[in-house]
């Protein structure tokens, strides 16, 4: 990331930056369970991009009432001593494909449940990224067939309800049918949300709590013959579920710590629209009339990806399509990151631009035009300076778009 030199970008990257503490799965679970403790021994099962972090949390509340645990997480993503304690079993996987190591930890937590002692009691940490790291295809679909599949969900730009649906037909754990090997056994959820509207079931692709049934989107044909499981789950009694960090709470943070910074903040409920470019648009066409002060959205966007995309992800590609609308315009800065840390075929959390960023851009040899119609935002914001990079957050809640209009 070039230095950031203005007091408004470094402003917002401070402001992201406690927004990722709000909602940092260590925390959130660590204070949860300070405040409503387990009834005893329990068997931890952590899920997802923020899995370690999670996991980590609950030990720091409970870690003596630990009798085995079983942790799954994004190759690279095990970054707290939680993963070392021997009472835990730690795991890697693929995202944002599933891969062969995908399959072993669906096997693996199939046979977790199964081998837990018949008054175990259950505690599942489930963040974002599971329905990748995580998977037991149904018999006669192969990993080929599951990531050519996810291929295509990914560049669909479904909304992650309609794709986490998909993904849930195919497979025996999803859309609440892990909740079988439960067999009664109490289980209690703790989710870290990562899809609009904070619905239980689609986070994760609900592996305990089925969602309602409905039709499945329109598909290729070449998938239309796969075997999908439509019948309804009965939702499971022994689960009951919490969500401990949300999108929500993330733009409170800002919001709250723009306001102790002595300056205005102004939240938004909604994203102008979800297609990523026309929504950078729209938003930078936004701050050239906005009050001064900090601006927030959260949520999630999508891309529909060319045959053969570029680098970078939904957060760069609408960073992008604002810049070129803030060419010539000194007076706003705007950040748009994922809170997981990572940014679509990306290491990167996403993009933070101003003014001149495309002006940048166009001097080290960039198009941005066709830079965004390829796909490849993420070049074009690495020439130009603008790349933000945190590394893993422990955290996964959606999106967060954040402006400074001075």
């Amino acid at each position: 990331m070039r230095d950031a030199s203005s007091k408004s970008r470094k402003l917002v990257l401070s402001l992201f930056q406690q927004a990722l503490t709000a909602v940092n799965g260590r925390g959130v679970v660590r204070d949860w369970l300070q405040k409503r403790p387990l009834p005893g021994p329990f068997h931890l099962v952590a899920l997802g991009k923020a899995a370690d972090a999670m996991a980590a949390g609950a030990l720091d509340a409970a870690g003596e009432a630990l009798a085995a645990g079983l942790v799954v997480t994004r190759r690279g993503y095990l970054d707290t001593e939680a993963h070392r304690n021997p009472r835990v079993v730690s795991l890697e996987a693929g995202h944002p494909l599933p891969d062969q190591q995908s399959l072993a930890a669906g096997n693996a937590l199939e046979l977790f449940l199964d081998n837990a002692p018949v008054d175990a009691h259950f505690l599942f940490l489930v963040s974002g990224g599971t329905s990748s790291i995580v998977e037991a295809p149904v018999p006669g679909v192969s990993l080929e067939v599951l990531q050519q599949l996810n291929i295509w969900l990914l560049g669909s730009g479904l909304p992650i309800a309609e794709v986490n649906q998909v993904r849930a037909a195919l497979s025996r754990i999803k859309g609440g049918r892990l909740a079988r090997r439960l067999r009664g056994r109490p289980t209690t959820l703790l989710l870290m949300s990562d899809v609009p509207g904070d619905v239980v079931a689609d986070i994760g692709s609900g592996l305990l709590i089925p969602g309602e049934p409905r039709p499945l989107p329109t598909l290729p044909p070449r998938f239309a013959t796969l075997p999908f499981q439509m019948e309804p789950v009965p939702p499971s009694p022994e689960v009951t579920s919490h969500i401990v960090a949300s999108n929500t709470l993330a733009q409170e943070a800002v919001a709250q710590a723009a306001r102790e910074q002595g300056m205005a903040a102004h939240t938004h409920a909604q994203l102008p629209v979800i297609d990523a470019a026309l929504c950078g648009e729209a938003i930078a066409h936004a701050l050239h009339a906005a009050l001064a002060g900090v601006h927030v959205w959260g949520g999630e966007t999508t891309v529909t990806l060319p045959e053969h995309p570029g680098l970078g992800g939904r957060n760069q590609h609408l960073a992008l399509a604002a810049a070129r609308v803030l060419v010539g315009h000194g007076d706003a800065v705007l950040l748009a990151a994922g809170t997981d840390g990572s940014d679509g075929a990306s290491d990167d959390a996403g993009a933070l631009v101003d003014g001149g960023s495309v002006q940048r851009g166009v001097d080290a040899g960039y198009d941005a035009a066709d830079c965004l119609k390829r796909a490849d935002s993420g070049h074009f914001l690495e020439a130009s300076g603008d790349l933000v990079y945190t590394g893993p957050t422990g955290s996964n809640v959606m999106d967060l778009i954040i402006a400074v209009k001075e």
